[in-house]
């Protein structure tokens, strides 16, 4: 099955309605078909963190969304460990003429490691580094 890794701006535009992608992200998703869902604990984590100050509604969102996730058997949530942080943290000291951020360089590592292509996502970073921005095409 295609496996598609879930970044936190497509997360965010999912449970943030208002959100100006929100559309972008539901849209793509219904064109996409089955797939299956890879994202990681980092994700997660920076997707509570942005939503946290932003009211009682979304942070309910953001929670609902997390825990939908994480009892869906269709996608698989990455455990964040001491080894993959040691990996991205080196790959963010190589890449210091870019703006990755630590969650983005973890993400990159682990697409390389289950050779996934796509992500979700509208951030170009990921387009620098040879992968699919799906929102951006």
């Amino acid at each position: 099955m295609r496996q598609i890794f879930l970044d936190t701006f497509y997360l965010k535009a999912l449970a943030d309605k208002g959100d100006n992608a929100h559309s972008l992200a539901i849209n793509m998703v219904a064109r996409l078909g089955n797939f299956r869902g890879v994202t990681s604990e980092m994700v997660l984590t920076e997707l509570l963190n942005a939503l946290c100050s932003r009211g009682q509604f979304l942070r309910i969102s953001a929670i609902r969304l997390t825990s939908r996730l994480r009892n869906d058997k269709n996608t698989l949530i990455i455990p964040q460990t001491s080894e993959q942080f040691e990996q991205a943290f080196d790959f963010y000291k190589r890449r210091l003429d870019k703006g990755y951020s630590l969650t983005d360089c973890a993400s990159m590592q682990i697409m390389r490691q289950l050779e996934i292509n796509e992500i979700l996502t509208f951030d170009r970073h990921f387009q620098q580094e040879g992968f699919r921005a799906l929102l951006r095409e």
